[in-house]
């Protein structure tokens, strides 16, 4: 895309909560799997991820479910963070999942902002390469990136990492520059 806005990349990112104490990466996997007997299951919790597909500017979420009302919510929290970086969104691309395809809200959420709704074809997970990319940078970089202690712990890492991601980790596909710095540049905010 040739301009911030002009096709945004929505997905959402399944990510097993770690039980307190650590899980198996930290108790290694019988003395976790020892201890799971007596602990209750910790459950998943869904990383909504927006990714401009011209500036790759980053912006990520953590609901307790993929469901429409979630996945509205985190629109209209998206749209309104590129909204601060001077980007206006125009279209909104995701894959099939009901949260997108068929939620009503969703629909009506895409409807009220004016974006159009792009789907990727089924089976196709490269046609939202920007987001699957994101994705996995974002659990080599933070999720996996190091043992955490606890789910809190791991979530309380987030916004330090996304930050980082957006201003400081540069990108070949940006000549070398930050997503900030390519949304500052391509928006002709600064020369």
């Amino acid at each position: 895309m040739e301009r911030p806005g002009q096709l945004v990349h929505i997905d959402v990112k399944k990510l097993g909560r770690i039980p307190p104490g650590g899980g198996h990466r930290i108790l290694g996997r019988q003395l976790a799997r020892d201890q799971n007997r007596s602990r209750p299951l910790q459950g998943t919790d869904y990383v909504h991820v927006a990714v401009d597909d011209a500036s790759r500017l980053a912006f990520v979420q953590v609901y307790p479910d993929e469901r429409g009302d979630s996945a509205t919510r985190f629109l209209q929290q998206a749209v309104a963070f590129f909204a601060r970086h001077g980007i206006l969104v125009d279209g909104v691309m995701t894959d099939g999942a009901r949260s997108f395809r068929t939620s009503r809200l969703f629909q009506a959420g895409l409807r009220e902002l004016g974006a159009r709704h792009v789907l990727t074809r089924p089976y196709r997970p490269r046609t939202n390469g920007k987001a699957e990319r994101f994705i996995q940078t974002l659990i080599r970089e933070w999720a996996y990136a190091r043992l955490y202690p606890s789910n809190d712990g791991r979530l309380a890492m987030l916004p330090r990492w996304v930050h980082f991601y957006n201003s400081r980790r540069t990108h070949t596909a940006l000549k070398g520059r930050t997503p900030l710095a390519a949304v500052n540049n391509l928006c002709g905010n600064y020369n």
